[in-house]
């Protein structure tokens, strides 16, 4: 097994269980409900600013007043036991910062995301620290080995999310399977002197047995994004919740492509990310030819049909990634971190028996 850092997570984030269960910054997706709920249940959840930040102080108080009504021990003084993701080439970082410099709590992180340049992580990285007097941590999120050693010289991240190329959403349109990028990255910055740096998993983890092999990898906990769709806290319709429960086979299923931000008017990303969804008739259209403002035009009057524009028949962006094929159910998002949590534990428990001394 790799080198994790399971105690300095939980050092940092004493609510929390090991390995760390995260759900996602889903833009949009990801209000106060999911992520206050994650982390309830001892998990780390993240709400999703995104590139809009006009409504980051409203996020971050209705936080703060499901916390007071119901507190999670073992939180630190003066911090908010949630993280607030951003993407940065869209977010203003003006705002970002008085935000968390006048909230009553810190966010526990930051997570960063997609900057216009890579130089504008040090910016973010350093202006949040101050702003919250060291409270915030700063996760900042990679999906190469370059980018990795870049962001842990440039900031010094106090953690890294490591996102291969399984994962759902927004991704570099070129990269690895997170069983080869994890210790890839992994042995590249123990090499530069970083390799106490906790490392999170993040593509095409859904369950448990995903859980375990992420940390067999080096990882120290995970992030999920697509397995919390499934549940009731996600800010998604009806027909997005059952196209995600409907999907198999997600190495086929799903695809990574700009075709769907286009069609939605999502514009800005640089041009190096692109994101994956399910496939449906706006994607097959597409590759048979059709003319891509009539693709538009079927796409805006599909969001009219409400839950039935949705689904592999349907033309509604689906954004999910390979691990789809996996969820069959909604459930509560506590539940899911529980579920995952026991049933990870219970498999390296039983692989550390089985191969001892051996």
């Amino acid at each position: 097994m790799l080198s994790s850092h399971p105690e300095i997570l939980q050092a940092q984030y004493p609510w929390t269980s090991s390995p760390l269960i995260v759900s996602a910054p889903m833009r949009l997706i990801a209000t106060e409900k999911l992520a206050v709920s994650v982390s309830k249940s001892t998990g780390f959840g993240f709400i999703a600013a995104g590139t809009d930040v006009s409504n980051l102080s409203t996020l971050i108080a209705d936080a703060i007043s499901a916390f007071k009504s119901s507190p999670v021990q073992h939180t630190p003084t003066a911090v908010l036991p949630i993280g607030v993701g951003f993407i940065c080439w869209g977010a203003d970082l003006a705002t970002v910062l008085s935000v968390i410099k006048e909230a009553e709590l810190k966010p526990a992180a930051a997570w960063l995301f997609a900057p216009k340049e890579a130089k504008d992580l040090r910016t973010w990285t350093d202006g949040i620290r101050k702003a919250s007097d060291g409270k915030t941590k700063i996760w900042i999120q990679v999906g190469t080995v370059n980018m990795t050693v870049e962001a842990a010289k440039a900031c010094r991240p106090d953690v890294l999310v490591i996102q291969g190329a399984d994962a759902g959403g927004h991704g570099l349109a070129q990269s690895s399977s997170i069983i080869s990028l994890l210790p890839e990255c992994a042995d590249a910055l123990k090499e530069e002197g970083f390799g106490d740096i906790p490392l999170i998993a993040a593509g095409g983890i859904v369950d448990g047995r995903g859980v375990a092999a992420a940390v067999v990898l080096g990882a120290s906990g995970v992030c999920m994004g697509t397995r919390f769709l499934a549940t009731p806290e996600a800010v998604i319709s009806e027909g997005y919740r059952q196209a995600v429960i409907a999907a198999i086979d997600g190495g086929v299923s799903t695809a990574r492509t700009s075709l769907y931000d286009r069609l939605r008017g999502t514009v800005g990303w640089p041009a190096e990310y692109n994101g994956r969804g399910v496939l449906n008739q706006s994607f097959w259209d597409h590759e048979k030819g059709l003319d891509e403002d009539e693709n538009m035009k079927m796409y805006e009057a599909a969001i009219s049909l409400g839950d039935a524009g949705w689904g592999d028949r349907g033309r509604i962006t689906t954004y999910a990634g390979t691990g789809i094929g996996l969820i069959k159910k909604v459930s509560p998002a506590g539940d899911i971190v529980q579920e995952v949590l026991s049933d990870s534990r219970k498999i390296l428990a039983e692989a550390n028996s089985s191969y001892r001394g051996k």
